[in-house]
C-alpha cells in the first residue's frame, strides 16, 4: 500500500544544501542546535536520516520512542523543543524536517 505523504509545511520543504549533506552546517554555524536538549538532538538526527527528499517520514511516537529509548510523553517533550526552534513540523501522522531559515548557503 502506497502512502500519499504532503509536506506538513509547503513553503519549508528542504533542499540538499551545498555542503552535500542532509544535515545543514548552518545547525552548528547559525547556533540552532545550541540549548537542546540531548532527546531533541536524538530525534532530530533520526528524522533527519529517515526522511524522504522533501524531509517527510510518518514514523509512530511508539516506534521512535523504541528507537530512541524514550518513553512517548519524553519524545514529545523533544518534539515540542524541536517545533518552538522551527527545527521540525508534525501532523499526525506526518513529521517534517523544515529547512532552515534563509534557505541552504
Amino acid at each position: 500500500m502506497s502512502v500519499l505523504k504532503t509536506p506538513v509545511v509547503p513553503a519549508r520543504v528542504r533542499q540538499v544544501p551545498e555542503s552535500f549533506s542532509w544535515v545543514d552546517h548552518r545547525l552548528v554555524r547559525e547556533n540552532h542546535i545550541n540549548g537542546r536538549s540531548h532527546a531533541s538532538l536524538a530525534l532530530y538526527l533520526f528524522l533527519v536520516t529517515v526522511a524522504d527528499a522533501q524531509g517527510l517520514s510518518y514514523w509512530s511516537e511508539n516506534a521512535l520512542g523504541r528507537r530512541l529509548r524514550l518513553d512517548v510523553p519524553r519524545l514529545r517533550e523533544a518534539r515540542a523543543e524541536l517545533e518552538a526552534a522551527g527545527l521540525v513540523a508534525y501532523e499526525h501522522p506526518m513529521w517534517q524536517v523544515l529547512a532552515l531559515p534563509g534557505g541552504a548557503v
